[in-house]
């Protein structure tokens, strides 16, 4: 573990200029394959902490407790930073305050906030509800002042691009970036012409989110980092790409009566003990006479 925060770290990441790939961990587990697998940092997303908590869709059902629980158990097995999803802060001005000490305290390396009406959804649903622009500036501005010198980064997102349409989403963003956040992004992006358009508008510091199903799966992280983006979020493609795998292991178990057909396809028992680092507690159980 480095002696800088993680805040520091993701900001001395995206200031190398080189765009930060964040894939979405929806659990602590597979936060620690983001990490294996050489990535700079991890997206701790909304919608993967719902399925694995609850087993249920993203329409704001987790609690601010939950979610800085679900982000401090995150934290302490992986040593990139982690950029986590704070929904709409989960109330009013004090809420936001408590929100951002909270995530500060788990050790996250950036949050976002976004200016959805709570109880807030997915921002690639139908039916979201905004709050009025300059309302969710303020609260921008609240979070920035809650910060105070802590490194974390906070990140201004709006969802008004599936409910207001493409110009008021920039409209927003723009005026998120005045409340003194360090990025801002535009949500609910389903195409590519959404994705060149964010980028010709919004200059400075602006994050993406790549969703699998979508046409944006085309661009890879060179072509987002010639359009001028700092990050760039991959949410659900572990998610989904887990849940594919399970579905169709069970598919053979449930067919043949053993799982011997799905065996190329899994990782070996010592192979799982390595990633959840089973050797080290063994270790330590060996020094203190475990």
């Amino acid at each position: 573990m480095t002696d800088t925060t993680p805040g520091a770290r993701l900001r001395a990441a995206i200031a190398s200029g080189r765009i930060v790939q964040a894939p979405g961990a929806p659990d602590s587990l597979t936060a620690r394959l983001v990490q294996r697998a050489g990535f700079p940092a991890i997206y701790m997303t909304g919608l993967g902490a719902t399925a694995s908590r609850l087993g249920t869709p993203d329409i704001g059902l987790l609690s601010q407790t939950e979610m800085t629980e679900h982000a401090r158990n995150m934290t302490r097995v992986v040593e990139i930073p982690v950029i986590a999803d704070a929904d709409t802060g989960y109330g009013g001005p004090s809420n936001i305050h408590r929100t951002v000490r909270e995530y500060i305290q788990a050790g996250v390396a950036a949050i976002h906030l976004e200016d959805q009406v709570a109880p807030k959804r997915c921002g690639q649903l139908a039916g979201i509800r905004l709050v009025d622009a300059d309302e969710s500036a303020a609260r921008l501005r609240c979070a920035v002042e809650a910060r105070g010198s802590a490194d974390m980064m906070i990140i201004g997102r709006t969802d008004a691009l599936g409910a207001a349409g493409m110009d008021e989403a920039l409209r927003r963003a723009k005026l998120y970036q005045e409340t003194g956040v360090d990025l801002v992004f535009v949500d609910g992006i389903k195409k590519i012409a959404e994705i060149e358009a964010v980028a010709k508008a919004i200059t400075g510091p602006k994050v993406v989110s790549i969703v699998d199903g979508t046409e944006t799966v085309a661009l890879s992280a060179d072509d987002l980092q010639a359009m001028g983006f700092s990050v760039v979020l991959y949410a659900v493609s572990t998610l989904f790409s887990a849940a594919k795998a399970i579905s169709d292991t069970l598919s053979v178990l449930k067919a043949s009566g053993t799982p011997k057909g799905r065996a190329e396809a899994m990782i070996s028992y010592g192979e799982f003990c390595e990633i959840v680092d089973l050797p080290f507690h063994q270790q330590w159980a060996d020094k203190f006479g475990g």
